[in-house]
Parts: structure tokens; C-alpha cells; sequence
């Protein structure tokens, strides 16, 4: 899929280290992630910030494309970061929520969420969640297959 991007625009320069991400710990929810990416409603994500430093892993750079693959691994789509912001987990605004696309699109629902997967994430960093802690908001376009990008 990514190679089929790539010859249909050369002007995206080759890389060999793109990321390829497959949503959550089980098929089911990276097939539903997928679904809210190429339904249009899903244009956001949000990553605790000290995922990505315990990890040694790069924040993901303004301008990249990544592949999002389903539940089976397979690629089904090409993405490219629009937005990225640093700030603080309270920082999040109603309509950075709804961009998620998650639940029922509202800033209650996505602060419940979040507060959740990150209180079980910093639990495994061996950190203390609080709401001062850096998240790492990024907005995204779906830039391949062409019948449905933006």
C-alpha cells in the first residue's frame, strides 16, 4: 500500500523507517479505530508523552506519513501528521475531542477515556498519573487509498 503511495506521488521522498501502526492490545479495537479513520470521524490522536520517552521512541515529526493497518496487520491506509502540541493532559479542548472521534465525541467522554488508559499505562511505567502529565496531541489528514482521502 505505502509503495502504491509513493509511486502515485513522487514528490514524497522514499523512507524505509515509516511507522506502521495497528491501534490498541487486540484486533477488534484496531479494526474500530480504523473504521472512525476511513469514516472521516477520527482526524486526532493522543499519546502520553512518557510512553514515548520510556520507550526511546521519537515524537512522531510534523509532516510524516505512517500506514494504519487493521486488526490483521494489514495496511489499509496512509496518514500524514498535520499537528502536533505538547501539553499538559488537562490542556485538551472540546474540539481536539471530538477530532478523536471516539465514543460520543464529547470532552467528558474523552478526559474519562484517556484518564483511564493513561492511569493503566503510567501504572506500567511505574509513574503516577496526574493531569498535569505531557500528553502529545497530534492531528492527522488520510492521505491513501484516494476513493477516501480528505
Amino acid at each position: 500500500m505505502y509503495d502504491d503511495f509513493l509511486a502515485a506521488h513522487p514528490e514524497v521522498p522514499r523512507r524505509d523507517d515509516v511507522d506502521v501502526v495497528c491501534w490498541g492490545d487486540n484486533p477488534a479495537y484496531a479494526d474500530e479505530i480504523l473504521g472512525l479513520i476511513v469514516g472521516a470521524a477520527k482526524r486526532a490522536t493522543a499519546t502520553l508523552a512518557a510512553g514515548y520517552l520510556a520507550s526511546s521512541d521519537p515524537f512522531p515529526p510534523l509532516g510524516a506519513y505512517w500506514v494504519c493497518c487493521d486488526g490483521s496487520g494489514r495496511p489499509r491506509a496512509v496518514l500524514r501528521t498535520t499537528e502536533l502540541r505538547l501539553g499538559p493532559f488537562h490542556s485538551v479542548d472540546p474540539q481536539f475531542a471530538r477530532d478523536e472521534g471516539e465514543g460520543d465525541r464529547t470532552l467528558q467522554t474523552w478526559l474519562d477515556g484517556h484518564r483511564a488508559a493513561y492511569e493503566r499505562q503510567c501504572a506500567g511505567l511505574g509513574i503516577e498519573f496526574s493531569e498535569d502529565l505531557e500528553v502529545c496531541f497530534e492531528r492527522f489528514t488520510l492521505v491513501w487509498p484516494p476513493d477516501l482521502a480528505d
